[in-house]
């Protein structure tokens, strides 16, 4: 029987969008625990970015085609897999391997399309939702009538966060770029947007008695910033370095102010924590998304064939919410 082939996008050497491009690779075979994934669409994500560039190598085993999210149909299960069957709908957080036809992921990743969501809707979730989960609630601690303070409010990130905290009861606040981008936090969620090219978040902030919880993706010297807009026993929750992870910081107001500054990143965890996210999601946010209470926010869509072109519009900043790749 001849091999089965899909389109895929590769990586053909470090660089810049125009490195990317369409290539036919044999279609994987789920291993024990694992699930084959027909794809519809792809989510397009800053660590697919940084993988390109040949800054965020894929983890042991993992396949070396881009892609942390994608949404579509079981076409196989491989042994052991009870919960899922041939034909079902999900959506699926992926070690990588996203951005072709059909992607294997273990089973426990998966999550069922949330009724009312279409496919390409569906795409936009995993990547973003088991990032902020982890990160904001679970390691966070998010209580309602805190205040919490999200940089990058008009990314998937930003979008996502703004979202799950307002629903959970805590006074969002978020900085953004643009008039535009700062009024679409606001339709979110967002009590106050805030505009970092026309004023300082840090003075904002104390304002208001300091935030509880920062989550942050900048890092440079956005990093002393943030522990000084943090209100006493705040927490500040590092997900990303777009500006750098080194700085000069003062601890001994970290000592004095009971401040506590922690981080993850979400890939090379375990198939095991993965899973306890995906657990948590199903039971405590897939509720809200199947009510309507919130939801992804869609940017644009492009053709697999087109991810380069995806890729220069993530990096441009320009976008409001998610990019997501047309695939089957």
């Amino acid at each position: 029987m001849p091999e089965q082939t899909m389109r895929a996008v590769e990586i053909s050497e470090p660089g810049g969008p125009e490195v990317l491009r369409l290539a036919t690779r044999p279609v994987p075979e789920p291993g024990a625990g694992q699930v084959l994934i027909r794809v519809s669409h792809a989510g397009v994500n800053r660590p697919d970015a940084l993988q390109r560039a040949g800054a965020y190598a894929p983890p042991p085993g993992a396949s070396d085609l881009p892609g942390l999210e994608a949404a579509g149909e079981i076409a196989a299960i491989g042994p052991g897999v009870t919960e899922w069957a041939v034909g079902d709908r999900v959506c699926a957080l992926l070690p990588g391997g996203g951005y072709a036809e059909h992607v294997v992921t273990p089973a426990a990743h998966c999550l069922p399309v949330p009724e009312g969501l279409d496919l390409q809707q569906a795409a936009c979730l995993p990547e973003t939702f088991f990032t902020v989960w982890s990160n904001v609630f679970m390691r966070g601690r998010l209580q309602a009538g805190e205040r919490f303070l999200v940089h990058g409010g008009s990314s998937g990130i930003g979008t996502t966060a703004i979202q799950l905290a307002h629903a959970f009861g805590a006074r969002v606040f978020a900085t953004a770029g643009s008039p535009e981008k700062c009024a679409a936090c606001a339709r979110l969620g967002a009590e106050r947007a805030i505009n970092y090219r026309e004023e300082d978040f840090v003075e904002a902030l104390r304002a208001e008695g300091g935030a509880n919880l920062i989550l942050d993706m900048v890092g440079g010297d956005y990093i002393p910033r943030n522990v000084k807009a943090l209100a006493d026993d705040g927490r500040l929750v590092q997900i990303a370095f777009l500006s750098g992870p080194k700085v000069e910081l003062n601890f001994a107001q970290v000592m004095t102010r009971r401040l506590t500054i922690t981080g993850s990143t979400l890939r090379p965890q375990s198939e095991l924590a993965k899973a306890r996210i995906a657990e948590g999601l199903r039971a405590h946010v897939w509720p809200l998304l199947e009510a309507g209470r919130i939801g992804p926010v869609m940017d644009s869509e492009f053709p697999l064939e087109e991810a380069a072109a995806a890729h220069a519009r993530m990096e441009s900043s320009a976008h409001i919410g998610k990019i997501v790749l047309k695939v089957g």
